[in-house]
């Protein structure tokens, strides 16, 4: 297909993806994370007064609504791998986190739910993908693997080869599973005895220590337990957390670790841990407010905090009509994957990757971020921005997105992109998934 990143690049995407993948989550050290809850403070978030701008009520879908998402289950019966019911993250390459199975299970729900699959086809992937996660081989025998190759279902490293013993796990890409498992528990409980079959083996606890998400790593031969999540991204896992009952109480609330950065005359969340000290970048950027209203729906502190992030992407618009969507992505070229912020490691729209490195040329206005934020608010900016970025549509699936700097195509197609769609025309039908109607 024309708009796929040639095989070479697909590759040369991944093997970047997996040192991503290494460093999953932002963990960082468990002592000075210690050292830094005892000394800190807590924000009053709800300060600032009301949210300027809540999530909108279902509405009736449009024909280009459901011709949208038609495009984005186009990703998905084209990488979904018959011999494990996995789907690979980047079209073409037999490979896969826990991340993007959980965006794989919510797009799969969102299909049923829109009526683009069948009740057989729904049952005949939930069914395949629940086998493949009850006899995943886990990091030391405790939690999956941060990656699997999607065909074998195997452990792997990095570069995609395969680990008997693998290379640790991540906490939040876990926890996205996990809340997708609550999702298909509760709007299809007859597949409750295959979700907690797969789950038999994976202990859980492990994931949460003090009241924090805690990821594992591998130094040298030795296994690191470090805290996990940075700002947005750690309140979104520590409440799917908390729904499988683990104590997430340090993390659940952006409170003790944020601060206000105002940009573009509004005051953003941003998190108070510095990338240097704690080794570990700092992006406040749209994914994990999407998240939390398209799958959970926006509690009064999320609700305040995901309107700054979207008002200083808006009111940059504004005032330099440069278009501004901002979130994390895959992109086409060297290093592969970039967060495209509102705020990082202390600069104000910086783009930045796992190491910290900027790379601001490669700024992009992203697509799901389209998508999320004109499911969630429904407003003349964010509809202008999807009939901008309708080209974007290929016989694949959606792009990633664009550049701002030229306006090429960010063409690669990948799993999180098109998922996130999928919950997206899903939110605008239904509400968050969470909630049954």
């Amino acid at each position: 297909m024309p708009s796929q990143v040639k095989p070479s690049n697909n590759r040369s995407s991944y093997a970047f993806m997996f040192g991503l993948v290494a460093a999953a989550g932002f963990a960082v050290a468990t002592d000075g994370w210690g050292r830094f809850m005892a000394s800190t403070s807590h924000i009053a978030v709800q300060s600032l007064g009301e949210a300027r701008h809540v999530p909108t009520a279902p509405r009736e879908l449009t024909a280009q609504d459901m011709a949208d998402a038609r495009v984005a289950w186009r990703y998905f019966e084209q990488n979904t791998r018959p011999e494990t019911g996995l789907v690979d993250s980047v079209a073409g390459f037999p490979s896969g986190t826990l991340w993007d199975q959980g965006s794989y299970l919510f797009a799969l729900l969102s299909a049923k739910e829109l009526g683009l699959i069948s009740g057989y086809q729904f049952d005949k992937r939930v069914s395949a993908f629940l086998d493949t996660m009850a006899v995943l081989p886990l990091f030391d025998g405790v939690l999956p693997n941060k990656a699997y190759n999607t065909i074998t279902g195997e452990m792997v490293d990095y570069d995609n080869t395969v680990s008997d013993r693998g290379v640790g796990w991540s906490a939040l890409d876990i926890a996205r599973l996990l809340t997708a498992f609550r999702v298909l528990e509760r709007r299809a409980p007859e597949y409750g005895a295959q979700v907690r079959a797969a789950l038999s083996n994976w202990q859980l606890e492990k994931m949460a220590t003090a009241g924090s998400l805690t990821g594992a790593a591998l130094e040298g031969e030795a296994t690191v337990y470090p805290q996990e999540g940075r700002i947005g991204y750690e309140q979104y896992a520590a409440r799917a957390a908390a729904m499988w009952g683990l104590d997430v109480s340090s993390a659940i609330s952006a409170s003790a670790i944020m601060d206000w950065q105002q940009i573009e005359g509004v005051d953003v969340p941003i998190d108070r841990r510095s990338s240097s000290a704690f080794r570990a970048i700092t992006p406040t950027l749209s994914e994990p407010y999407l998240l939390l209203g398209l799958e959970m729906g926006l509690d009064s502190e999320a609700q305040i905090l995901a309107s700054r992030v979207y008002d200083a992407q808006w009111r940059r618009y504004r005032e330099t009509g440069k278009l501004t969507m901002v979130s994390e992505d895959h992109i086409n070229q060297a290093p592969y994957f970039l967060y495209s912020s509102v705020f990082s490691n202390g600069n104000e729209w910086a783009v930045v990757s796992e190491d910290g490195t900027q790379f601001d040329a490669l700024r992009t206005v992203s697509l799901k971020a389209v998508f999320g934020w004109d499911a969630l608010y429904d407003n003349e900016y964010t509809g202008m921005l999807r009939d901008t970025l309708s080209h974007l549509a290929s016989s694949g699936g959606w792009m990633a997105g664009e550049f701002e700097v030229d306006g090429q195509k960010n063409d690669v197609l990948a799993l999180n992109t098109n998922g996130i769609v999928l919950e997206a025309i899903h939110f605008m039908a239904h509400g968050p998934l969470w909630q049954t109607n």
